[in-house]
């Protein structure tokens, strides 16, 4: 990048001396809210622990902005208001944005807009949900342009008074596009961007599925690249489907290609109802378990709603309840030193204090791996209020076993609806398959919305035949096991900073010490080697921005992943020669389903 342009990046050791000296300049000679130091530098007690983005321009340094993240467990507004007086100060996922400082002779320029633009996206990066933030009054309007509002409260320090504003990460990021799109896109030719998350987020604001497929050609003109990338970010299964689905694909594919399939999927319902044992008046099918989300969530929710998710889950919840619905969303945090279990009775108290619409519960939990057992789940549902609706995702619970299914009780329990993928279980994630099992008035309501032919006719005969094989396929789920404890193994093999969890399902996760390198640049250099991870932070302020999931595949691949996470953190080390790209799209952080 040309030295002319205005750098964005992460602040280094040498930026923190510069840092200290121009807050003791602004904040204690220029504005009188602090004593002035002999010294000369200004310190305070977050130093240590919070984050600094800085503006330069060659090696001139302009301004820079800190961050203060959730896991540190305390904020500066902690000096000057108590958690009863600013109730959000105790919320999940509220990163506080303060000192947003510029040298003197570069306030007339982009540089404050641009360094919290900045803060913006580090924190969406990071799972952020909500920022709180000490405005200047004289800079009120400000701040109000982009979006932050008041929420009452005033603080006063030395000559300066503040006041106190919060925002909603997605709605900030919406505004942002909306109303400063245009000039940020023109800015981005004038910027060298040095940090680890894209400069735009996606259209939509949501991570589906990976990135991996960019690499293959979204195109379709170089379907070659498939076999020379791995694509451990999706959660597609490492096997080929069984015999029978190949069979039946294969027969008369051009048959298949141009036949109109069953209106209603009356076939594939029938093989549904038998390989599960359930009423075939319980079920309904779509093209994969998005499909099914979007038309249920369509039909029963409204922006007056209350949901509640874990937090983590699968991205596709909050993206349908929050952005596509606008829900009130709560979540029930998941803690790393609890083994990202739910507890059922955090959870029961939970539900049994709010007025909930909908519980969504995904079993095993995508990304955690973690699985409740059934008996848990059906002791809470039991004895929860009956207006909440329970909705169980078990996409992957053929890894547990069937018997800890849920289907018999949505078959006839109103309040339960129990959604099953064939993605991922069946290895037909091509082919968008899933159904859902609710009681027969539920079941049929969702029928009437389903459209004509909603599953394909090639996916119809690969479902149904892979529903007809399932010794196959049990063999398949054991051998993932196995190979998910090798990987396991040899990546805690690499460096014993690292911390790797595996759970149960066809994944695993990879934390990074916090004195490491980010899950992103990790992510961004094992795409050196063509072999795609999937950062996770974006979908929760509870990984810190240091965990990446990786799909389990087969023993080959796995070698691969292997290798290059070894090759990358080599080159992430402090002191190593190697440049890290920085990614030019937003990492995902969501599953096709």
């Amino acid at each position: 990048m040309g030295r002319d342009l205005l750098q964005l990046r992460a602040a280094t050791p040498e930026d923190l001396e510069w840092i200290h000296e121009l807050r003791h300049r602004v904040y204690a000679q220029e504005l009188g809210q602090h004593v002035p130091d002999p010294s000369g530098r200004l310190r305070d007690g977050l130093d240590g622990d919070n984050v600094y983005l800085v503006a330069a321009r060659g090696a001139a340094r302009i301004g820079f902005v800190s961050l203060t993240p959730p896991w540190l467990g305390r904020y500066a507004l902690d000096k000057y208001l108590t958690r009863d007086e600013l109730p959000l100060l105790a919320e999940g996922g509220l990163f506080e944005v303060r000192i947003l400082t510029v040298e003197p002779r570069w306030r007339a320029t982009a540089a404050a807009p641009l360094l919290m633009y900045a803060a913006l996206r580090w924190i969406a990066a990071r799972g952020g949900r909500r920022v709180v933030a000490m405005g200047r009054t004289e800079l009120l309007d400000m701040y109000l342009a982009v979006g932050l509002r008041p929420v009452g409260r005033t603080v006063r320090s030395g000559a300066v008074t503040f006041e106190v504003l919060t925002g909603g990460v997605p709605e900030l990021t919406k505004l942002a596009m909306d109303r400063y799109g245009a000039t940020l896109e023109r800015l981005r030719s004038a910027v060298d961007w040095r940090l680890d998350m894209a400069f735009a987020p996606r259209p939509d604001g949501c991570e589906h599925g990976g990135v991996s497929f960019d690499a293959i050609g979204t195109d379709f003109r170089s379907l070659h690249r498939r076999r020379q990338v791995v694509a451990a970010d999706v959660l597609d299964a490492w096997f080929p489907p069984a015999p029978g689905v190949r069979a039946a694909l294969a027969e008369d594919p051009a048959w298949a290609a141009r036949t109109s399939p069953p209106t209603g999927a009356e076939g594939l319902l029938a093989e549904i109802a038998m390989a599960r044992a359930l009423p075939v008046e319980t079920l309904a099918v779509g093209a994969g378990s998005s499909d099914l989300i979007f038309r249920a969530f369509g039909q029963w929710l409204t922006p007056d709603s209350r949901v509640l998710l874990t937090d983590p889950c699968y991205g596709e919840y909050a993206h349908v309840t929050e952005r596509v619905i606008g829900c009130r969303v709560d979540r029930l945090r998941l803690r790393r030193e609890d083994g990202w279990r739910i507890d059922p009775a955090r959870l029961a108290a939970a539900v049994s204090s709010e007025h909930y619409d909908l519980v969504v519960v995904v079993n095993p939990n995508n990304p955690t791996g973690r699985h409740a057992p059934a008996a848990e789940l059906r002791s809470l549902i039991d004895a929860a209020p009956t207006r909440t609706r329970w909705w169980i995702d078990e996409a992957y619970l053929g890894y547990v076993g069937i018997t800890e299914s849920l289907a018999d009780l949505a078959a006839t329990d109103p309040r339960v609806v129990v959604c099953s993928s064939l993605s991922k279980m069946y290895a037909l994630s091509g082919m968008r398959a899933a159904y859902l099992v609710a009681e027969p008035v539920t079941a049929a309501r969702l029928r009437r919305w389903t459209p004509p032919w909603p599953v394909s006719l090639p996916a119809q005969l690969a479902a149904v035949a892979a529903l007809r094989d399932p010794a196959y396929y049990s063999d398949r789920w054991l051998r993932t096991h196995a190979l998910r404890r090798q990987l396991a193994a040899d990546l805690a093999g690499l460096d014993d900073t690292l911390t790797v969890e595996e759970a149960v399902a066809n994944f695993l996760t990879v934390t990074l010490p916090s004195a490491g390198p980010s899950a992103a640049q990790l992510v961004s250099e094992c795409r050196r080697h063509d072999v795609y991870l999937r950062d996770l932070s974006p979908l929760s302020a509870e990984y810190q921005g240091r965990t990446v999931r990786i799909a389990v595949r087969d023993t080959a691949e796995n070698a691969r992943i292997v290798a290059a996470c070894r090759a990358a953190l080599d080159a992430l080390r402090p002191g190593s020669t190697s440049p890290v790209p920085m990614p030019q799209s937003v990492p995902a952080a969501g599953s096709a389903r």
